[in-house]
């Protein structure tokens, strides 16, 4: 195993991607704080957008690519991270490379049904993957990643011990006090948890300002047939009294230069990045995303079982 990961992080390949020079979360910033109408918003403190391309992972390959984003943000954000992380190389291998990854976090035990599921080979294929993956990949490096499903009734499950328990408190609890959010209306309590999520349980003060930067990962954001990357939210006080919010999401399927453009120019991005309740028509999620620190050896044996948080809709 120690030969297999020696070799692999010789061999792997940094990923290919457009950098958007001033930084893609500093012009959705910019356009955030530009608009007029009673907005608050936080966003995820950095970010690099990686999308599919036609030549390499079209119609397959969104997963990976949030892996990347997810990875982006893990390795500029956070040192204990970069130190861990695919070697210590400090950068956001390609496809290939993470596909070997995940085949190594399988053969460490990580995510074992999942592996059986896939049959332990990803290498050089076009299978799909999702948020366990992404959690066992990651976990393999000791980064305490997490699984959030959101879906109709069922036994939930609970990871104890984590920072999700409080947040899922929260939203259990705004949920029974708001009588207007009816069991279908999936969205709100994934818009519910989101907002608490990068608001820190509402911990972030806005004061004057009306966009503020979180701590927090970005959130792989899966659902059936497709998966993208929530990098903030945004709410608006409606007159009952209740939030409105957006998600602000990056897709890998969209061109980043074409993303660029639309955030330099201020014109579009909203279509490209606000996601609203109208947007959420599917009857199941799934996030993921990381609580800091590295884990203990002790506690890595208990991260090999992929547990998930689950918040009823």
């Amino acid at each position: 195993m120690d030969e297999k990961v020696s070799c692999l992080i010789g061999l792997q390949t940094r990923g290919n991607f457009y950098k958007v020079e001033l930084g893609l979360t500093t012009l959705l910033r910019n356009c955030l704080e530009s608009e007029t109408e009673n907005l608050k918003s936080i966003l995820s403190s950095y970010v690099d957008h990686f999308q599919s391309l036609d030549s390499e992972d079209a119609g397959w390959g969104c997963g990976w690519r949030n892996i990347q984003m997810l990875s982006s943000h893990l390795l500029a954000q956070r040192p204990e991270a970069r130190e861990v992380l695919f070697g210590g190389s400090g950068f956001v291998p390609d496809i290939p490379s993470l596909q070997r990854w995940l085949e190594i976090a399988w053969e460490k035990g990580f995510d074992v049904p999942g592996a059986a599921q896939l049959d332990h080979v990803v290498y050089g294929s076009k299978k799909w993957i999702g948020t366990t993956e992404c959690a066992a990949l990651l976990r393999s490096f000791a980064l305490r990643a997490r699984v959030v499903d959101f879906g109709p009734k069922e036994e939930s499950k609970s990871v104890v011990g984590t920072s999700v328990d409080k947040t899922v408190d929260k939203v259990r609890n705004d949920k029974m006090d708001n009588s207007e959010v009816k069991k279908s209306e999936a969205y709100q309590v994934l818009m519910d948890f989101v907002w608490n999520y990068f608001s820190d349980k509402n911990a972030i003060q806005f004061g004057q300002q009306h966009v503020m930067i979180s701590e927090k990962t970005p959130l792989y954001f899966q659902h059936d047939g497709h998966s993208r990357s929530i990098v903030g939210v945004q709410a608006k006080h409606q007159q009952n009294g209740y939030l409105a919010y957006n998600l602000l999401v990056l897709d890998p399927t969209h061109s980043t230069p074409a993303l660029e453009r639309s955030l330099m120019k201020k014109i579009g991005w909203q279509k490209l990045i606000k996601k609203g309740r109208n947007t959420l028509k599917k009857p199941q999620y799934q996030l993921c995303y990381v609580d800091p620190g590295i884990a203990s050896e002790e506690e890595m044996e208990k991260l090999k079982t992929i547990d998930s948080v689950f918040l009823e809709s």
